[in-house]
């Protein structure tokens, strides 16, 4: 099973990303964020024509949003609010007798690395340590979990472009890099991504808009992530990414990431 995750960052306006993705890697299941639209609003057609007839989605007009598309058919869709906020960051479904898999976005942070000044850092803060908590106890559970999406949180020094430069940066500071350490550890998890490229080399799947020359001088940062508890580690084969993605036509600043099961 391959599978990817992308922050398509407003799926109306990058549906032929979607088609390039499919033509490209030919995933069996897709897991989308920001897709900025409601439910009802969700290209469902579309995806039946690609191939994907099973598809989650947990919409929100304008903002956030998440979507599982799938060649194969999930049960137990579940969908949970974290930090006590209702906006749409998360999906669960169980694909039988397989395992579970979590599709997150994190939220962003805003500017201002301080909690006490700045309400969506505070906001990002309670969400990593209530995923912590989550991920505890279904370590101690034993189940086949992935997570994966934009955690928006590049936690090693090889994360980014530049540390020195950038680690006082919301998605780049100590105190995120702990959060997204204890959350590892509280899991049980496997860093697909650092499983496969050793930490000391960089990995990057965002790139901003803010500097038309961001891609081309390789001025990136790796938010996201795709993490699996040990129970689904030995299924692992091959963790790619779609790098290329971000020279499409009217890209998104962030890239499929790709993780080959066995």
């Amino acid at each position: 099973m391959r599978i990817a995750t992308y922050n398509v960052n407003s799926i109306r306006i990058r549906l032929h990303c979607l088609d390039q993705l499919v033509q490209e890697a030919k995933p069996d299941v897709i897991c989308l964020q920001e897709t900025k639209v409601t439910d009802d609003a969700f290209p469902f057609d579309h995806a039946a024509e690609l191939g994907y007839p099973h598809v989650a989605v947990r919409g929100e007009k304008s903002y956030n949003g998440v979507a599982i598309l799938s060649r194969h058919p999930f049960e137990a869709e579940e969908r949970w609010d974290w930090w006590g906020q209702s906006d749409s960051r998360h999906l669960k479904v169980q694909f039988p007798d397989a395992f579970e898999l979590h599709c997150f976005y994190v939220p962003s942070g805003g500017p201002d690395p301080d909690p006490e000044k700045n309400p969506k850092f505070a906001h990002k803060l309670g969400f990593l340590d209530e995923m912590t908590a989550w991920a505890r106890d279904a370590q101690a559970s034993g189940r086949k979990i992935a997570i994966l999406g934009d955690f928006n949180v590049a936690p090693l020094e090889t994360d980014v472009w530049n540390h020195k430069k950038i680690k006082r940066q919301v998605g780049h500071t100590p105190l995120e890099s702990e959060k997204m350490a204890t959350l590892l550890d509280a899991g049980g998890f496997v860093d697909v991504g650092r499983h496969f490229v050793p930490p000391e080399e960089l990995l990057f799947t965002w790139w901003g808009y803010r500097h038309p020359q961001s891609f081309q001088k390789n001025y990136g940062w790796r938010l996201d992530h795709f993490w699996v508890t040990q129970p689904l580690a030995a299924h692992l084969q091959r963790h790619q990414v779609l790098s290329q993605a971000r020279a499409w036509e009217r890209p998104s600043d962030h890239v499929p990431v790709l993780v080959d099961l066995e």
